[in-house]
């Protein structure tokens, strides 16, 4: 990466994005932050939390938000600093269970991320390549996930799909 340089990785579930990306970022010099969007509802998110923490290790600052994302990367994106935000699609749920503007806040994270120092590297799944969701609030949370993925990708300099632990460049090159 660079120093200002944003990367959205892609993928399904258990798709390998969030080892790719926290490996993108363990290569990077200067401090690197995990911004984590998870609530630890209950045992089982815990134990996959405890797990994320243990592949990070301690090189790792965590700081975890689950709603303020634009203000936790704006108060916290700096020269020299590599930030992991994962995942945006677990921010647009939790913005969803508490009634957020989950369109006005994907456009002010769209906005702000160009002008982010430092990286940032956000994880996102993609969610709309199954079957028809059956239910309303599950279709209206694919539909905000899939506009969310293509105002972000558009913004980023770089894109990665993953599929099987396998990166596929959409945006941008290799490095």
């Amino acid at each position: 990466m660079h120093d200002r340089h944003s990367l959205l990785v892609l993928g399904g579930a258990r798709s390998g994005k969030s080892i790719f990306a926290e490996d993108r970022c363990s290569g990077e010099p200067g401090e690197k932050i995990y911004l984590a969007t998870a609530q630890p509802h209950d045992e089982e998110m815990q134990m996959r939390i405890q797990q994320h923490q243990e592949r990070r290790g301690d090189d790792w600052m965590l700081l975890e938000e689950p709603l303020e994302l634009v203000g936790a990367l704006e108060g916290n994106a700096a020269a020299g600093r590599t930030i992991l935000v994962d995942c945006i699609t677990l921010w647009i749920s939790n913005l969803m269970m508490n009634d957020g503007d989950v369109a006005g806040e994907v456009g002010t994270l769209s906005d702000l991320l160009p002008t982010l120092a430092g990286n940032v590297v956000l994880v996102s799944n993609e969610v709309g390549m199954g079957i028809v969701p059956d239910n309303a609030l599950a279709r209206a949370f694919r539909d905000e996930a899939g506009l969310a993925n293509q105002i972000l990708a558009d913004m980023a300099d770089e894109v990665v799909f993953m599929a099987a632990g396998l990166p596929l460049w959409l945006k941008g090159r290799r490095n």
